[in-house]
């Protein structure tokens, strides 16, 4: 049996993208087609499938084949007579993210998921034909990690995967777009990015050489990988990405893009360097090494595992630790963004209900599926596993000869190189076989258990004190000192895209005592206007048990509540260094923060 396929962006204005399934070979009787229903890397059911315009099914005489539907994302097509059948769809993409498929006049974007349908029981080698699309201007050109077969000048024609999972594996970007390529590891990269105004092409391409070269000096080069492509489109406060075997998807802010003549390099180019630094390692801990359960994953539904936290977190630790070992940023600027993540962790009340290992197993649900409570009723397994990597470093490198560069690199031969996944809790017995330490409460407590970390304990021998401080106001995101603090807490958060709706309200805060609820319309606070700048303001000006009278809509009710104030939690991190520290506590800090060994 053979099967190719070809998408053409007939309809942008109507976001439809036309795909034909061409089946050769095919026995007489039922053939089911599938879409997954959501996609590697992404833990949450999207039901592609429900984007589905039509599909309908022909045989080579040009006979009209039945077709019916045995679920949400699975068809089945009566073939009478041994040969060939044509599928085609349609199929409506209006996703803007990383995630899944878009089309208008400007550019189209898909990922295989979207589009494609499994043909069951075929396992080799397909075949794509992107088309040219209809309405784009002459200077779009195809953009994609896939391996080309025959191809114009501009991308469009053949291109050829070893089986379903590859065909699926390689996000395809159509559009005028700029294209950065560097070399990492001796293999040509691409940096490949839309919407983007004129870029420091020679900054940029550094910086990634760099951050890419020192993750390939951690675990090795992958044997299957002789090619990598960062698919980027720059938006206005964009963030995101999606990982997979050779190329990651991105949604970047276009203010943090490096232009020519601005040298600077703060938060924006910092976090955005952070976002292509975890997109990239995630080449090995989540596209190769894995958990054993979704090796390969079941795509028709949720598969749980408690593992996110190591494939997740373990990953949003390294991602910043690449940036300093790399020396795309410096010290300070990396202790700083390790003491946001503390902070992100220190202000959800979640991390006081669920343990990591959970947060892992209901990704699906909660923390994919977030609502108003979710900060008082989850952890973000990317921030508490992150910290818990970090700890979990600390301790190795403190109380063993071992680190945990030396568990990621035994677990890649055992699970990846010499096995089929990472079992459950898998990265524990490695990390105490190793360091000879018996790791029991650690992890019990760290990833079982609820209770905080004792990172100021684990960074103490490192010569780096933690310091803990109240918020200094909406905008603080830790990290830092801070001078002007509020003298009194409520506990409110506000939507910051609607400045009157109160978005979340803290478990136990003076706020959710009186009784306010998240959904509120702020309407006035001792009978005065406010949104959320006035509130801030009000903060300062009032001291621990002054009461104020908080005026609200809940749908068409007017309420009015007495909101006690009291005195702001200790809820914001930063790191500083002990510039008295003895030589072998600046030896001990230097060896964490430099690349390991080759």
């Amino acid at each position: 049996m053979q099967v190719g396929y070809t998408v053409a962006a007939s309809e942008p204005g109507s976001h439809l993208f036309d795909v034909t399934l061409r089946v050769d070979g095919v026995a007489a009787g039922s053939r089911e087609l599938a879409l997954p229903a959501w996609i590697p890397g992404s833990y949450m059911v999207r039901d592609y499938a429900r984007h589905v315009v039509s599909l309908k099914a022909q045989d080579d005489s040009g006979n009209t084949l039945p077709v019916h539907k045995t679920d949400k994302s699975t068809w089945v097509v009566d073939v009478a007579e041994a040969g060939g059948i044509t599928v085609a769809l349609r199929v409506y993409a209006w996703d803007l993210s990383v995630r899944g498929a878009h089309l208008d006049d400007t550019h189209a974007y898909f990922n295989g998921t979207s589009l494609f349908p499994r043909v069951a029981g075929h396992t080799g080698a397909m075949t794509l034909d992107i088309q040219a699309p209809a309405g784009l201007t002459e200077a779009a050109w195809v953009a994609t990690s896939m391996r080309a077969a025959d191809v114009d000048a501009r991308g469009f024609g053949r291109y050829e995967v070893d089986d379903y999972a590859e065909l699926i594996d390689h996000p395809v970007e159509i559009a005028e777009q700029q294209c950065i390529e560097f070399e990492a590891a001796g293999l040509p990269h691409r940096f490949i990015v839309r919407g983007a105004p004129e870029l420091d092409a020679t900054r940029f391409a550094a910086d990634l050489e760099k951050i890419c070269a020192v993750q390939h000096e951690l675990l090795g080069t992958p044997a299957d990988l002789d090619r990598y492509t960062f698919l980027a489109y720059a938006l206005p406060g964009g963030y995101g990405g999606l990982e997979h075997r050779w190329s990651s998807s991105l949604v970047v802010d276009r203010d943090a893009l490096p232009v020519p003549g601005v040298m600077s390099t703060g938060d924006g180019y910092r976090d955005l360097l952070g976002l292509i630094s975890h997109e990239y390692f995630h080449l090995w801990n989540v596209r190769r090494l894995m958990p054993q359960v979704l090796s390969p994953p079941d795509l028709s539904g949720e598969v749980h595992t408690g593992l996110l936290w190591v494939f997740e977190g373990i990953t949003s630790y390294y991602d910043d630790l690449m940036l300093v070992r790399s020396g795309a940023v410096d010290v300070s600027s990396y202790l700083e963004v390790v003491g946001r993540t503390r902070t992100r962790v220190r202000r959800t009340p979640g991390r006081l209900v669920q343990n990591l290992e959970d947060s892992s197993f209901d990704a699906w649900t909660k923390f994919y599926k977030q609502d108003e409570n979710a900060a008082n009723a989850i952890i973000s397994y990317y921030a508490k596993g992150a910290i818990v990597a970090l700890a979990l470093d600390l301790k190795l490198r403190a109380e063993s000869d071992t680190t945990l560069d030396d568990v990621m690199r035994d677990c890649w031969r055992r699970y990846y190189l010499e096995g089929e996944g990472m079992p459950e809790r898998g990265l524990e017995p490695v990390a105490a076989e190793l360091s000879g330490l018996d790791l029991t409460e650690f992890f019990d407590v760290a990833i079982r258990g609820t209770e905080d970390v004792d990172l100021s304990a684990l960074l103490k021998p490192f010569g780096v004190t933690l310091n803990v401080r109240a918020s200094a106001g909406k905008d603080d995101k830790g990290g830092k000192s801070a001078e002007k603090l509020p003298k009194a807490w409520c506990g409110i958060g506000m939507d910051p895209r609607n400045k009157a709706r109160v978005a979340r309200v803290l478990n136990g805060s003076p706020a959710a005592v009186a009784g306010v609820s998240a959904g509120d319309q702020l309407v006035a606070i001792d009978g005065t206007r406010c949104d959320s700048g006035r509130l801030e303001t009000l903060m300062q000006r009032h001291a621990p048990g002054d009461a104020l009278r908080v005026t609200v809509f809940r749908g068409e009710q007017l309420r009015e509540f007495s909101v006690i104030l009291a005195e702001p939690p200790a809820d914001t991190a930063w790191l500083a260094r002990d510039e008295a520290a003895d030589a072998a506590v600046r030896q001990r800090f230097a060896d964490w923060l430099q690349p390991p060994a080759a």
